[in-house]
């Protein structure tokens, strides 16, 4: 979320604004780092899909961004093919219930994978599960370990969703039968999936 926040308010990222954050744990550094960074942040609280829910419907966004976040999340009908999220993995593989962290890592190494990367993906009712917007690859070094491998895919994860976000913001997304479609640069589809030309 830093990351996005930081390209935002650099201009890095025209036209998209950030409102607030919600964290899926309650002892979560990025809590603190959001708040210093003048964002509401959110906690989880008896009921968190509720209050998601509260300020869907107060602020009514044309994206919802998960980053990190670790809680499954009902989509409302008013954010269906709105909502994105990053994977630290190449989808469909190492994706699912309990794959995130180093959890994701550690598989992509014991199954003798060459290439890892992330994805950036539209959200549905299931886990790490929708249409692919993009996705970043880097090899599999021989000396990795799930914490060096996490350390490449991060770097990774820092572009590949400004990235999107900038495709989403542009109009330059579309949803097909079959995947995400990206429009050239300069052109823009009239029946984006975020954004209107």
């Amino acid at each position: 979320m830093l990351n996005l926040h930081a390209r935002i308010s650099s201009g890095a990222l025209k036209g998209v604004t950030m409102h607030d954050v919600f964290v899926s744990r309650a002892k979560c550094g990025a809590a603190d780092r959001c708040r210093d960074a003048g964002l509401a942040v959110h906690l989880p609280g008896d009921d968190l899909d509720a209050a998601v829910q509260h300020c869907f419907d107060t602020i009514k966004p044309d994206m919802v961004l998960l980053c990190g976040y670790l809680r499954h999340l009902h989509i409302p009908d008013q954010l269906q093919h709105r909502v994105l999220n990053i994977h630290p993995a190449l989808l469909p593989d190492f994706g699912g219930k309990g794959m995130y962290g180093d959890r994701v890592h550690a598989a992509v190494l014991a199954s003798g994978a060459r290439i890892s990367g992330c994805t950036v993906h539209l959200v549905d009712d299931q886990f790490d599960h929708g249409p692919i917007v993009l996705q970043q690859s880097c090899p599999v070094e021989p000396d990795d370990d799930a914490t060096s491998l996490a350390a490449r895919v991060f770097a990774l994860e820092c572009e590949a969703m400004p990235a999107a976000v900038s495709l989403a913001s542009q109009g330059r997304l579309r949803l097909s039968p079959a995947a995400v479609e990206v429009a050239p640069s300069g052109e823009c589809w009239p029946d984006a999936l975020f954004a209107r030309c």
